[in-house]
């Protein structure tokens, strides 16, 4: 039978879905590393109580300003569309100002939820809190040269292109640089050096652009070592983007166009 905490906590939570307003309290874990005190990160607990509906950036924000204002975190526009706020949420790359309380929670034992736990993306270099050196990321980024390329003299009127030729590379031009997929991927945090999905994902939209005249040399440069023959196909990528791109087939998409050299 349920106790009378439980039910509480399972009102509010029915409230969330009705869209009442009724506060729950809850853990926010929090991975806290500051390298001027401490060589070691350390988990720090917060309690909160908050509308369930609210975002996990909300809650992050009330810690920052209500709590202490020593925790260090990246967000800009808070409406999933900079990236700057990708972390790891109960162990699960998201965005935070996509993550909604509620969708974390989880059920409460005894009327108690378990703590939502909050640390920072894999396989890049931790500088404070859940900020980490994204500068490894962004030179793979621009290593495979994302922009178009196009020879000859400059156009008198803009390069057209039909329906089906830009439909071709559509999903790749919504990745927004959050790093989800690339700090998701088991090569990547072993390896640094390996481009990584996003570089891949940056490289397919102008592979696949026909107004582009540079695809074979994109190629060339995602077929070296570090390049995508290192994806395992472990689909972590796909499953951690929160733009919804199909990362895993882009990549094999430019694996088959290596192979048959047929863009």
């Amino acid at each position: 039978m349920s106790t009378a905490t439980e039910d509480k906590h399972s009102a509010a939570l029915d409230a969330a879905e009705s869209g009442a307003t009724q506060h729950v309290t809850f853990r926010l874990r929090i991975r806290r590393f500051n390298p001027e005190q401490a060589a070691e990160p350390v988990w720090v607990d917060y309690e909160l109580s908050m509308d369930p509906k609210e975002k996990l950036l909300d809650a992050l924000h009330k810690v920052k300003w209500e709590i202490d204002g020593t925790l260090t975190f990246r967000r800009s526009c808070a409406h999933g569309i900079c990236g700057s706020d990708a972390m790891r949420i109960n162990g699960k790359n998201r965005l935070a100002c996509k993550t909604l309380i509620k969708d974390v929670l989880g059920k409460p034992k005894n009327g108690v939820y378990k703590p939502i736990t909050v640390e920072p993306i894999k396989g890049l270099t931790v500088l404070k809190d859940l900020v980490v050196d994204m500068d490894p990321f962004f030179q793979a980024f621009r290593d495979v040269m994302p922009f178009l390329v196009a020879k000859g003299n400059e156009p008198t009127r803009e390069r057209k292109q039909s329906i089906e030729d830009r439909a071709r590379f559509d999903d790749t031009t919504k990745c927004i640089l959050c790093a989800a997929c690339t700090s998701s991927c088991p090569v990547f945090w072993n390896d640094g050096q390996y481009f990584g999905p996003a570089a891949i994902v940056n490289a397919h939209r102008f592979i696949f652009d026909s107004r582009d005249d540079a695809g074979e040399q994109r190629l060339e440069i995602l077929n070296e070592k570090d390049g995508v023959w290192r994806c395992r196909t472990t689909f972590n990528c796909t499953d951690a983007c929160p733009r919804g791109i199909q990362v895993t087939q882009a990549i094999q998409e430019v694996k088959r166009a290596l192979i048959t050299r047929r863009i």
